[in-house]
């Protein structure tokens, strides 16, 4: 505990991880006071009716910083920018030149990050329609104007670019990601009320259910500091050269490759696109034509939360995106190259392409372990609810998962800091 203290006294006594946590403190204030001033012209309370009674509301509220329930002028939140990247993501494995882009280094990643703000603008005003769409049909909002409805529209599309900027302001001056951490606000503050729910419900039914989930709990938090914090460890010489009267080289290190190299960033991709159905299938019913109407029923109860289908392809985007964005963020060819170049090689392993192939086929492995334990976490409330009978799990592993991995990653920044000021940081 000495140590724990030690170390909080000490960022605070460093001028310059004071500024950044002041920063952060300050645009994490300033998201949480916007998220509470609602749009006019919407009852509230039957807005928190609805999303405590649909699984789908309470998922997309997550992913919107928890904005959404209020419907705040944030309302629709980070969603467009996220299908923005997910979008970009994709088109540079299509088109060559986005390809070029990205591996121009810092200029090419901030030309593309240019290119996804300005899909978000579009993307924000359409899924801004859609959103009044689905409340005007659930009784919350009445019929609009198409001068009202362009105000409401241009309002929840400038509350994106907003959060968005928020989000880029933490990473550039603040500690951790931006977006990650305002996501995590969302879901840390809706937890108290989320938990109260739980154990009421379950203590209703039974208690034995409340010993159940709480021991669940902490299985899955474990096991996601287990497998976040997993390493599989190559070991790499280095042969001596000798230059002059100097010897370089001769010594033994080792590369770190992660169990699950793509944090929550699967789940986040994965859980924009799965809602797309469900939220197309609400915009649809608006449309006076039975057939469209009965398909777009159809269409919502095949991706009920619950469903086997939903599940199914959520289950399989999750392993599909870890196994894209390690692909993306790993070159096994390009570390080969680094290796080879300082004269360093993997015991039993030829340097050049034998180490390229030899990387890509470990990474292979440890990365189908972590996607099928991202996979698994993503549908746990399901499996739960199949197999315990338990229906009041309304936090699901996702929600801890992004939890955990904001606190983990935040940590180590600051332990980062610390090591560099010759501080005894938190992990050791």
């Amino acid at each position: 505990m000495n140590k724990y203290l030690n170390s909080i006294v000490a960022i605070f006594k460093t001028p310059e991880l004071k500024r950044k946590i002041l920063v952060t403190a300050f645009l994490f204030f300033i998201f949480r006071l916007f998220a509470h001033i609602p749009i006019p012209g919407v009852d509230v309370e039957k807005m928190r009716t609805l999303f405590s009674q649909s699984q789908f509301l309470g998922l997309l509220d997550i992913f919107s910083g928890g904005t959404l329930v209020n419907f705040s002028i944030m309302a629709i939140g980070l969603n467009p920018y996220i299908n923005s990247s997910i979008i970009f993501q994709l088109l540079t494995t299509v088109f060559p030149k986005l390809e070029e882009l990205q591996k121009e280094g810092e200029y090419g990643r901030e030309k593309i990050n240019q290119y996804t703000r300005y899909l978000t603008v579009p993307l924000a005003a359409v899924q801004s329609v859609g959103m009044y769409a689905l409340l005007h049909n659930q009784g919350i909002i009445g019929f609009l104007s198409p001068l009202t409805l362009l105000s409401l529209v241009t309002t929840m599309t400038a509350g994106t670019v907003l959060l968005m900027w928020l989000g880029e302001l933490i990473s550039e001056f603040g500690i951790g990601n931006g977006i990650s951490i305002l996501i995590f606000g969302g879901i840390v503050g809706r937890l108290p009320v989320v938990f109260g729910q739980t154990a009421s419900v379950m203590t209703q039914e039974s208690f034995g259910n409340l010993i159940i989930f709480a021991v669940i709990s902490l299985v899955v938090i474990a096991g996601i500091v287990f497998i976040n914090e997993a390493v599989r460890r190559i070991p790499v010489h280095y042969a001596k050269r000798v230059r002059g009267n100097r010897t370089y080289g001769g010594s033994s290190t080792y590369l770190p490759l992660r169990l699950n190299q793509a944090g929550v960033i699967p789940i986040i991709f994965a859980v924009s696109i799965v809602l797309l159905p469900t939220l197309l299938g609400q915009f649809v019913q608006q449309i006076p034509n039975p057939q469209l109407v009965a398909f777009s029923k159809s269409l919502v109860a095949a991706f009920g939360t619950d469903g086997l289908l939903y599940n199914g392809v959520y289950f399989l985007l999750v392993i599909g995106f870890t196994f894209f964005y390690t692909a993306v963020t790993f070159n096994p060819q390009k570390i080969a190259s680094e290796i080879q170049k300082y004269g360093g090689f993997i015991p039993g392993i030829r340097p050049g392409t034998p180490t390229a192939q030899y990387l890509n086929f470990i990474l292979t492995r440890i990365t189908l372990a972590g996607a099928i334990f991202l996979g698994v976490l993503a549908i746990f409330p399901a499996i739960v609810k199949t197999f315990t009978g338990i229906s009041a799990l309304t936090i699901g592993g996702t929600s801890v998962l992004i939890v955990v991995s904001v606190v983990l990653e935040t940590v180590k920044q600051l332990e980062s800091q610390l090591v560099m000021r010759n501080y005894e940081g938190f992990l050791k």
